[in-house]
């Protein structure tokens, strides 16, 4: 986000020592401290507002400072008075006021009555402003895995929007540092999909040839605070460490080309040496993207990823999963919100899953919204589940168990997931029919044993690699977490990748 738009792993031993810029700049700690308090400053009354407002309030909050009192009721007699219409084009009002409620706590979907959450479910609306509108839009909804039915699209637009060879602008041909950047963090809970991985993987090669010798990064051929601020966060968001080999050039990381720009007991410039002194704009971002690294050196979860508890991200995310042969499927579904932990630091793989716990799972993965939840007498209106049983029912995806009923605390089997599946396959218009399902089955020592009712869509799932299953099929035994977090992950990497 640079002046001209509106705009764990290795960094352990960094927290510790003095980073290899001039002595000028201290340690990353002293400047995360410094400049926590220079904000707190100069900022003591956050209003709405892109300097001064919601960079300074997620920086603050996620770093673990307190925010000015006031600021949300600030936002809420905003929103009132303007009727919760924050801008009649500008989408990116909507992203940046969703991402610093919630960091702070507050929910974005009643704000003095408002849903702030609901403008970004306007797709046409929220591209007008180019590729910057589906980045912010991601990072809104993303940070508290909020329902919004066109997710997939925004993630398409921003990869139909890659220039060719890799990264994109907002409004030239050649890519630009920041929106590069700022793509990698929207695209980073994406990395399932083949498509974006490939994309990913295409930015970083130009934005690693396109870093200075010093470990900064320009934009018009001028090294700023604000381009290395976003290259550090999306380095964060992707889990790639500081001393990554592509982000090192002469000794220096991306992290070190930041701090160049850091004024000793204030906050950060555009330019280094410039003589001007901190910068409002510099200076928020430029703090963020610090305790984006602290963030990360400390094995929590990344700046933009506020869904569930504040636990470690990563391999440190779950403690009962390291080594576990699907722990890369449950970590990415844990990331985006998808699938939550026990509350104790712990995944409990092995568990099994309610039906109301595996509708929530599939209607979270697909962003649908919530929806009233009618014709069954065992789903109260006031339940947890509730709104995912009636986007599920609504969408064709889940039937009920007969007699008006739909079970929402039984277990539900490895056949009944493989129906469900199916139907959410039918629903996107995936091709996973199989073209002799009693072959299929036939592969598996037990597939004779799967009901008359689930055989195509067993055979759908297995062929198609969706579900997880080798050897054995045992449609009928209950299907446990670990198992869970696969078949939806194999789901969205196909949806991804046709």
């Amino acid at each position: 986000m640079n002046r001209r738009r509106t705009g764990a792993f290795g960094l352990a031993m960094l927290l510790c020592l003095c980073l290899m810029v001039p002595a000028s700049a201290g340690s990353l700690s002293d400047a995360v401290e410094d400049t926590a308090a220079y904000i707190q400053k100069v900022t003591p009354e956050p209003q709405v507002g892109s300097i001064g407002g919601e960079w300074a309030v997620l920086g603050l909050a996620r770093g673990g400072y307190p925010v000015p009192e006031g600021y949300y009721d600030r936002v809420v007699a905003y929103v009132k008075a303007c009727g919760g219409v924050l801008h009649s084009r500008k989408y990116t009002e909507y992203s940046r006021v969703v991402l610093a409620l919630t960091a702070i706590g507050k929910d974005p979907t009643d704000v003095g009555g408002y849903d702030l959450t609901a403008p970004l479910n306007d797709y046409d609306k929220t591209v007008w402003q180019g590729v910057n509108g589906p980045i912010f839009a991601l990072l809104a909804l993303d940070s508290g895995s909020y329902p919004c039915a066109v997710r997939q699209r925004y993630v398409d637009c921003i990869l139909d929007s890659e220039i060719a060879g890799g990264g994109w602008s907002l409004d030239s041909d050649a890519p630009d540092t920041d929106v590069t950047a700022m793509a990698l963090q929207a695209l980073a809970k994406y990395q399932e999909q083949p498509a974006v991985q490939a994309a990913t993987q295409r930015a970083l090669a130009w934005l690693s040839a396109s870093q200075n010798g010093d470990g900064t990064f320009s934009v018009y051929g001028t090294a700023n605070c604000e381009s290395c601020a976003q290259v550090v966060v999306a380095l964060c968001e992707l889990g790639i460490p500081p001393e990554d080999g592509r982000f090192v050039k002469n000794g220096c990381t991306a992290l070190d080309g930041l701090m160049t720009f850091y004024v000793r007991g204030s906050g950060f410039t555009h330019v280094a040496g410039g003589g001007s002194g901190a910068d409002g704009m510099s200076t928020e971002q430029g703090f963020y993207a610090l305790v984006a690294a602290r963030r990360a050196a400390r094995g929590m979860c990344s700046l933009y990823r506020m869904a569930g508890a504040d636990t470690p991200a990563g391999g440190g995310a779950f403690s009962d999963i390291q080594g576990h042969p699907n722990q890369a499927a449950i970590e990415t579904l844990a990331a985006r919100g998808i699938l939550n932990g026990m509350g104790d630091g712990t995944f409990a793989p092995d568990r099994t899953m309610t039906r109301a716990e595996f509708c929530a799972t599939v209607v979270k993965a697909l962003g649908l919204a919530p929806k009233a939840a009618e014709g069954y007498s065992d789903v109260p209106a006031g339940a947890w589940y509730a709104g995912y049983v009636g986007a599920a029912s609504a969408a064709g995806i889940v039937n009920g168990t007969g007699g008006g009923k739909f079970g929402p605390d039984g277990t539900i089997t490895r056949q009944e997931a493989a129906v469900m599946a199916a139907r959410v396959c039918k629903s996107l218009k995936l091709d996973t029919g199989a073209a002799d399902p009693e072959a299929v089955l036939a592969g598996f020592s037990d597939g004779r044993e799967a009901a008359s009712w689930a055989r195509a869509a067993l055979a759908d799932c297995c062929g198609s690699g969706i579900a997880p299953w080798t050897g054995s099929l045992r449609p009928k035994q209950a299907i446990l977490r670990w198992e869970v977090a696969q078949m939806v992950c194999n789901l969205l990497a196909l949806a991804g990748g046709q």
